[in-house]
């Protein structure tokens, strides 16, 4: 039978959008199904529903159930501490590194604590459960990547099958390991906002950064099929070309806001733009020919669900409800709509009202494509023949 992976980006609070995507995918499919995407892997926040799905004991409209109800109860406190003295603490410690080569003295530099981030994980995810569902085939494989900062290698931690191996490329590798809380907060730790994580011998940060070919750790895990779910409304061909009136010189929120949506979506977009035109190439060559000229490669199938809507625009109406503290500096650096920098804010947005707004989009955006969604698990059932190595995979 082939393997469907799920593949859910990175982009802090506007993961959001993927657990109304997956409310859909569970309302769609029959009540009983146990998990339709044998491989999960997850980047950044994505990474967070990634181990939710992938730990929890039950079936897969059981799991949604419990991700949405994690997002919905979700407050920025939770996610890290937004107090005048909290921050202030912070940007102490910033400076003070000053006076220290510019290193922290006691924990790594951050301008957000995100302690309250690690408690909540701890307390709703069980990991141990990974390892019960991949014996009770339930699941094959869940990855996780990270960035390590003192090599630069985006790394793909996985935990899955025995017979599954790493593999190493340029810049990227993917290394079998049991995955614990270390790796989804390292993962998950936006540069310079959040403090990074020491793994072994190593301090990692968010898995987007330097992630060269986000669609690889599922085709290395076997996938045969990519169910792939963005953040971004780039996509939609109605916002392509689109001409905004020129007001004011950047803000440093909307340069921020560039340098943070180059490391969390376009590496993405990018790798499935050159996976889709691959698969038209191949679609050309007959199959026999490939075999004959040694060629591993094949076409691989893949739906792509994202945003009919500009999260930007979504995020700078939600702005008003983060906390005085955080809008006080999201404002002064131009985080707002009025400032151009709306999508910095977006990264940082754990407000009821933003997230709710992002979940009905997803859900709504994928019952739009429902009919293509039932062909696309009708197809990933078929059984899977000419193996060869995918596309992503090389």
């Amino acid at each position: 039978m082939g393997q469907t992976a799920l593949v859910l980006s990175g982009g802090g609070a506007r993961a959001a959008y993927q657990v109304g995507v997956l409310q859909a995918i569970a309302d769609i499919l029959p009540e009983g199904v146990e998990n339709p995407f044998p491989i999960i892997c997850g980047t950044s926040a994505g990474a967070i529903n990634a181990i939710a799905l992938a730990a929890h004991p039950g079936n897969f409209r059981q799991a949604v159930h419990h991700l949405s109800a994690l997002w919905l109860q979700l407050s920025v406190g939770q996610v890290y501490r937004h107090g005048w003295w909290d921050i202030g603490k912070s940007l102490s410690r910033l400076g003070l590194s000053l006076f220290n080569d510019g290193i922290g003295r006691h924990r790594p530099l951050s301008m957000l604590d995100n302690g309250p981030l690690w408690e909540l994980l701890a307390d709703k995810i069980q990991f141990s459960n990974i390892e019960k569902n991949i014996h009770a085939k339930k699941l094959r494989a869940v990855s996780i990547t990270a960035m390590g900062y003192t090599s630069g290698r985006s790394v793909s931690f996985f935990q899955g099958d025995a017979e599954l191996t790493g593999w190493r490329r340029f810049r990227r590798e993917g290394v079998a390991a049991p995955i614990r809380l270390e790796h989804l907060l390292a993962s998950s730790a936006i540069p310079t906002i959040f403090p990074t994580v020491r793994i072994n011998r190593e301090y990692f940060g968010d898995g987007a950064l330097r992630q060269l070919a986000p669609l690889s750790p599922a085709l290395h895990l076997g996938a045969d099929s990519l169910f792939v779910i963005g953040v971004s409304g780039n996509r939609n061909p109605k916002h392509w070309g689109k001409r905004v009136p020129v007001r004011h010189s950047p803000s440093m929120a909307q340069i921020v806001g560039h340098l943070l949506n180059s490391a969390f979506i376009d590496a993405l977009e990018n790798d499935i733009e050159h996976m889709e035109r691959l698969n038209r190439l191949l679609k050309l060559i007959p199959p026999e020919q490939l075999e004959a000229e040694g060629i591993g490669l094949r076409p691989v199938q893949s739906l792509v669900v994202s945003p009919s809507k500009a999260v930007d625009a979504i995020a700078g109406r939600k702005v008003r409800y983060l906390p005085a503290s955080v809008r006080y500096f999201l404002r002064a650096t131009g985080a707002t709509a009025k400032g151009g920098g709306a999508t910095a804010a977006s990264y940082l947005l754990f407000a009821n009202p933003f997230i709710t707004e992002l979940i009905e989009l997803g859900y709504q955006d994928t019952m739009w494509e429902a009919s293509a969604i039932n062909q696309f698990f009708a197809e990933s059932r078929l059984d899977s023949h000419q193996k060869a190595e995918p596309i992503g995979g090389v």
